[in-house]
């Protein structure tokens, strides 16, 4: 008998709802065989078989909420099973040294000093066990005073001869985290809601995966980073005759190819916005590459996959990987390779309506540009007036690492740039 778990499925995934389940009772499974369909925040995602056999018992049902680790199906296998002494030592190989031995006061720590705290199905923080290093060099009570406080010791940097850590070292740290912690405000907490069927009837409706996602990552945004909008327009007047030009019936080009391109030659220009704030670390991270996401409006919500390397491509290769990208993201085939590594985005609302509005960033990003739709106004210039198109972009930035005259110069090169399309070279 072998049993097949939910893998690890991606950065931060821990569950999914089963949408389809492509096995049953009696099938012959092999190892790479996909036996499930599971949606997470963002993807729907085939989930492939890591065991050869016969399908004995399937534990799961469509519509459910599965964890990784959580056993899927079992199988009659002539496989011979792993040795637990093996397995043992095959994920000890993958886990640093320090991570070998449990260690014996996991209830003083808080899940400060950890990447997020197990919650149980009330809500509270589930007991955890968190490893030691007992090679640190740090006295037993600079080890007790770590605890007390609740600090991981092996993240403490020791400013004594070999690295020691002191008990000012323990201080500092702790001092440093406290800094990077967004302030406690009074009333931060909304209040709870009140009973709205008093004044007539209501219904309730569960918030689907991408929903709570979009929730729970634009909260973050808002309160962590922030936000300045700026505003502009640029003349596209030139742009939509080439733009009229190079599109057939067949194959229509939209503006957002150009803001992509035009963007990406922008952030090489202006680094800073192709950049991530470390506050725990005090630094700002520039990044060398150019992937950019963009936002794509669905019935399940809002889905951001990411173009990479768009600095690399031509606008007509980023138009036919835009419409592809969108086409998957409506049919629910994005992977989570694609929602990943976006260093800037781009959010079009053009095809709606509107004249500007203000973004939200998407973290850990440092900017988001914003596009309204494109309106006819009067132009003067030289003492005549005459009609040009015009379009309103809307430019959020992170105003730890941006200032607002890079960002005005940020959006005022985008505008100059696209309102000369004739420098655009579409093959490149």
């Amino acid at each position: 008998m072998a049993e097949f778990k939910l893998p690890e499925l991606g950065e931060n995934i821990s569950q999914g709802t089963v949408t389809k389940i492509l096995i049953k009772n009696g099938d012959t499974v092999k190892k790479g065989q996909n036996v499930l369909e599971l949606e997470t925040d963002k993807a729907v995602l085939e989930v492939p078989s890591s065991i050869d056999g016969i399908v004995s018992e399937i534990l799961i049902k469509s519509g459910v909420v599965i964890k990784v680790g959580q056993v899927i199906f079992k199988t009659d296998s002539s496989d011979v099973p792993t040795p637990p002494a093996a397995l043992a030592s095959k994920s000890q190989s993958h886990v640093p040294a320090h991570v070998l031995e449990e260690k014996k006061y996991p209830d003083v720590l808080t899940n400060a000093a950890l990447p997020s705290a197990p919650q149980n199905e009330a809500g509270s923080i589930a007991p955890i066990h968190v490893p030691v290093r007992h090679d640190i060099p740090a006295a037993p009570s600079v080890r007790l005073l770590a605890r007390e406080l609740g600090i991981d010791i092996a993240l403490i940097p020791g400013s004594g001869p070999g690295g020691r850590i002191s008990p000012d070292d323990v201080k500092a740290y702790c001092k440093s985290l406290n800094a990077t912690r967004a302030p406690s405000v009074p009333g931060a907490l909304p209040p709870p809601l009140p009973d709205f069927s008093k004044w007539g009837t209501v219904r309730r409706e569960a918030m689907n995966n991408v929903r709570k996602k979009t929730a729970e990552t634009l909260s973050l945004a808002w309160a962590s980073i922030p936000h300045v909008t700026q505003f502009d327009k640029a003349d596209i007047t030139e742009l939509e005759k080439l733009r009229g030009k190079i599109s057939t019936r067949d194959k229509k080009i939209s503006v957002t190819p150009f803001l992509i391109k035009v963007v990406a030659a922008a952030l090489k220009k202006f680094p800073q916005f192709n950049a991530s704030v470390d506050m725990t670390t005090q630094e700002i991270i520039f990044k060398d590459y150019v992937h950019i996401a963009v936002a794509v409006d669905t019935q399940r919500g809002l889905i951001v996959p990411v173009i990479k390397n768009v600095d690399k491509m031509s606008i007509l290769q980023i138009s036919d990987e835009l419409t592809a990208m969108a086409e998957r993201a409506r049919s629910r085939k994005t992977t989570i390779e694609e929602l990943q590594g976006g260093t800037f985005t781009i959010s079009n609302l053009g095809g709606i309506g509107g004249v500007f509005f203000t973004p939200i960033i998407n973290w850990p990003q440092a900017a988001i540009l914003g596009v309204s739709r494109g309106a006819m106004e009067p132009s003067y210039a030289e003492g005549h007036c005459s009609p040009r198109l015009m379009l309103p972009l809307s430019l959020s930035y992170d105003h730890r690492i941006i200032d607002g005259a890079d960002g005005a110069r940020f959006i005022r090169w985008v505008c100059e740039a696209i309102q000369q399309p004739f420098l655009l070279d579409l093959n490149q």
